[in-house]
């Protein structure tokens, strides 16, 4: 193997050492991770294959197959509780799946131009906030040097601090790869099951109360009740509680979870 030196000495005197043909692409088993490329050895790192742009970007997308919804959004209840809001594919699982992948098939994702704005806001408790807007084109540079057409991606975020225009551009780019590559989220189909909207009646405190007390309410069902009992706005209502004595429902339900948890864990 002819080291980095060696082939730099070559070029100065003007020697071209002999290249080898890139490899057919083979795309990998569905599942299976890429090949691990070696970035300290450039005779590991294959050349990839010499395809228009839009054959490459294909292979990229077979490649990514897909990405799940892993990352978790987390609020807290009013009784400062975490639970999780809704899951999402954030912007470091868009690029563990395409970095590689753009590698590999010889793919370049360039921003050539940004267009920003900024709004001065605030959040839902008052804290002074910035909003940051971004529009960016991209340009899909292939193997060969050409290119798909430009495109645009637009990212947004809500910031207290100097990370505003960061987190848009980072928004901008996971839309990027996740739209144009077309990426499925590998969850069931939202339209698989068939439900008739109607109001959910609503449900008395009193009912809510005999739940917290039964015995068989686990832990988690409590937390459930909490987060249900602060949008009903019904968490300081008085209820009369299993000693006959009046108590509200957060507090009820704050004993019973704090006493069924500390006997689990005895």
């Amino acid at each position: 193997m002819t080291s980095l030196s060696e082939r730099a000495e070559q070029h100065a005197n003007g020697d071209q050492p002999p290249t080898s043909p890139a490899p057919a692409y083979t795309p990998p088993p569905a599942g299976d991770p890429l090949p691990y490329l070696d970035f300290e050895d450039n005779e590991a790192y294959p050349t990839p294959e010499m395809v228009p742009v839009h054959i490459a970007w294909l292979r990229v997308r077979h490649d990514v197959r897909s990405i799940a919804k892993t990352d978790q959004h987390v609020e807290k209840d009013k009784n400062n509780r975490p639970y999780v809001k809704y899951h999402f594919r954030g912007i470091e699982a868009a690029l563990n799946a395409f970095g590689p992948a753009t590698l590999r098939h010889g793919i370049n994702v360039l921003a050539v131009d940004m267009t920003t704005t900024y709004r001065d806001t605030q959040s839902s408790r008052g804290n002074k906030m910035r909003e940051a807007t971004i529009v960016t084109t991209w340009q899909i540079v292939g193997p060969m040097g050409d290119s798909l057409p430009l495109l645009k991606s637009a990212g947004e975020s809500l910031d207290s601090g100097d990370k505003g225009t960061a987190k848009a551009q980072s928004l901008a780019l996971r839309a990027l790869l996740i739209n144009t590559g077309m990426v499925p989220t590998g969850d069931p189909e939202p339209e698989a099951a068939t439900v008739e909207r109607g109001e959910a009646p609503q449900r008395s405190a009193q009912e809510y109360r005999d739940e917290i007390v039964d015995p068989k309410t686990t832990p988690g069902r409590l937390e459930q009740i909490s987060y249900e009992l602060g949008n009903a706005r019904m968490l300081h209502v008085l209820v009369k509680n299993e000693n006959g004595d009046e108590e509200t429902l957060d507090a009820l339900g704050l004993r019973h979870y704090n006493e069924r948890t500390q006997r689990g864990a005895s």
